[in-house]
């Protein structure tokens, strides 16, 4: 039997992942590693961003049902302001700079509703600010795990090159297993960008789509605002 028979007949039959990392360079095996960390982070970033926002539009549908049916503002932010949940918060901005404005008298209603307006807006760029937070790592791992993993692979292959060099022999058979183990890189790089790019610009949708619901939210009471100040 031939020396390229044994070689065939050693040959693994099916892609083995696990082999694959094992048989890597140093180099690559890091690059693979801290691809794999990062596609765990994704998943979790996911998961955990998901229970989130589910629960964050729940509250706050049943927090803005509740405002709304309340007789007093005051008493019912008195009451029920501190929860925490976003649109609790935008409202108690207002309602704090209503107390603040009205305890002496309004002496300029239309100020006051620039400062009622500006209170909330504010308020509500701090909230999308914080629920969209966690979302940059998504959208680092989406733009750099690609170039990451095709550093491995160019690393490999740089290596199966130097392996044809040591051996005096370019057949296939010495530079397989090299270049596959460099090609793993790039498809561990693409497994963590390709669902950090799905879920970064579904989520940024969704963050967009709540920062809105918030203004409207805002808009609402800032109008009720300004009929009890022209009701005075």
């Amino acid at each position: 039997m031939t020396a390229l028979s044994l070689l065939a007949a050693a040959a693994p039959t099916r892609l083995d992942p696990l082999r694959l990392f094992l048989d890597a360079d140093i180099v690559v095996q890091v690059v693979m590693a801290g691809l794999l960390l990062a596609s765990v982070w994704v998943w979790m970033i996911i998961v955990s961003f998901s229970l989130r926002m589910g629960r964050l539009r729940s509250r706050t549908r049943d927090y803005e049902s509740e405002f709304w049916q309340a007789e007093s503002f005051d008493r019912f932010m008195s009451e029920r302001g501190g929860k925490d949940i976003p649109s609790a918060r935008v409202a108690q901005a207002a309602v704090g700079e209503w107390r603040r404005s009205t305890k002496t008298g309004v002496r300029d209603p239309e100020a006051l509703r620039q400062r009622i307006a500006g209170g909330m807006d504010s308020q509500i760029a701090l909230e999308a600010d914080d629920i969209a937070e966690r979302l940059n790592f998504l959208a680092t791992v989406g733009s750099v795990a690609p170039f990451v993993g095709l550093f491995g692979t160019v690393w490999g292959i740089m290596n199966s090159f130097f392996q044809i060099g040591a051996q005096e022999s370019s057949s296939l058979a010495v530079v397989a297993p090299g270049i596959s183990e460099a090609l793993f890189a790039t498809a561990i790089g693409l497994f963590a960008a390709i669902p950090a790019v799905i879920a970064y610009n579904r989520f940024s949708h969704t963050v967009d789509r709540y920062e809105a619901q918030l203004q409207r939210f805002a808009d609402k009471l800032n109008a009720t605002f300004s009929r009890q100040l022209e009701a005075k």
